[in-house]
């Protein structure tokens, strides 16, 4: 049995759905770990992590429009002090997630046809963000 850790940055530019999934599968690839368990860990409370379709784009706008309803920007929060879009991106975390678990078969993660992973970046202003990566196979 072996593990693998690492860290993935990634840059968002504004509120949404960051493809990240060639990033994990080139990490993973590079581990030399052919069967196993792959946690993906969003080290933030106001972005999250998703398993989504990757092919029609207006699946991804969709989601967006969906949660910025659901969790609509307003001063009315009582948590406000980074802006009007600082409750909301809580509410959305707590909403999507933090953390994925992805099988490991074959050297790369075991996703279907159309998942892509995705960070989700609830706020409006470019952030850096960190995902935290543990491989664990043989």
């Amino acid at each position: 049995m072996r593990q693998a850790t690492g860290i993935l940055t990634i840059d968002t530019r504004r509120q949404g759905l960051v493809d990240v999934t060639d990033r994990v599968v080139g990490w993973v690839e590079r581990q030399g770990i052919a069967e196993g368990l792959l946690t993906v860990f969003c080290r933030h409370t106001s972005a999250s992590l998703v398993i989504q379709e990757n092919a029609a784009p207006a699946v991804r706008r969709d989601m967006e429009a969906y949660f910025n309803r659901l969790a609509p920007e307003s001063r009315d929060y009582e948590h406000d002090d980074e802006g009007s879009d600082d409750m909301p991106a809580h509410l959305k975390t707590a909403l999507t997630g933090v953390q994925l678990s992805i099988p490991v078969l074959g050297g790369v993660p075991a996703l279907g046809t159309w998942q892509g992973i995705y960070l989700f970046e609830h706020r409006t202003r470019p952030h850096r963000r960190e995902l935290a990566l543990h491989l664990i196979g043989a």
